[in-house]
């Protein structure tokens, strides 16, 4: 799995991988499908979503989250990763039943847990990322902590740059200092003359 990741990464793209998506990839930020002038928002967000979901693998360090939390080189372990970047999906084959199943029920966890407190994300990474198998607490922690700086800096993005070009460039899965991105500086308020 790995050897599929440097590839994708160094040698080719997703959309030579995808015949699908190949016809959905303009060849200029302005050109379709044959040649014809994108005018619509609505096409230039569609573009921007397929951008989004390839950096999802073309961006992501799959190594490193093999690495630090000691999963196998499989295709599930590539498939949970990638989940964790995922916010939807459209088009599933017919055979991935079983995953399209989890999928839904990690993202209705991963938001749960998102919208509660670190210990709902840590119930639902452990459900879902840890399959009911982590043994290192200190693993967990570092998948929250992940998860929470990504939201921050996603919520720091501008929605509307973000829409049109689907460009993201996620946060490493440890940084030297975490905390300058984990605790956003507070508002000073001014109480005088109340």
């Amino acid at each position: 799995m790995a050897l599929l990741v440097r590839v994708l990464r160094n040698q080719t793209s997703i959309s030579q991988w995808v015949p699908v998506c190949s016809r959905l990839v303009p060849v200029s930020p302005s050109q379709g499908q044959w040649g014809r002038t994108l005018s619509g928002t609505s096409q230039k967000i569609k573009i921007a979503a397929l951008r989004m979901y390839t950096s999802c693998v073309e961006k992501t360090d799959f190594e490193e989250f093999f690495l630090r939390c000691q999963m196998p080189d499989t295709f599930n372990s590539w498939f949970l990763i990638t989940l964790l970047h995922v916010v939807n999906s459209y088009i599933l084959k017919k055979n991935m039943i079983i995953m399209t199943n989890n999928f839904y029920a990690a993202i209705l966890g991963y938001d749960e847990g998102i919208l509660s407190d670190d210990h709902g994300l840590a119930a639902a990474l452990w459900r879902t990322f840890f399959n009911q198998k982590c043994e290192d607490p200190r693993q967990l922690e570092l998948l929250v902590e992940y998860v929470r700086k990504q939201m921050q800096y996603l919520d720091s993005m501008n929605g509307e740059d973000l829409l049109l070009t689907g460009e993201v460039s996620w946060r490493p899965l440890v940084e030297k200092n975490p905390q300058s991105i984990l605790k956003p500086h507070s508002p000073t308020y001014n109480d005088e003359g109340l």
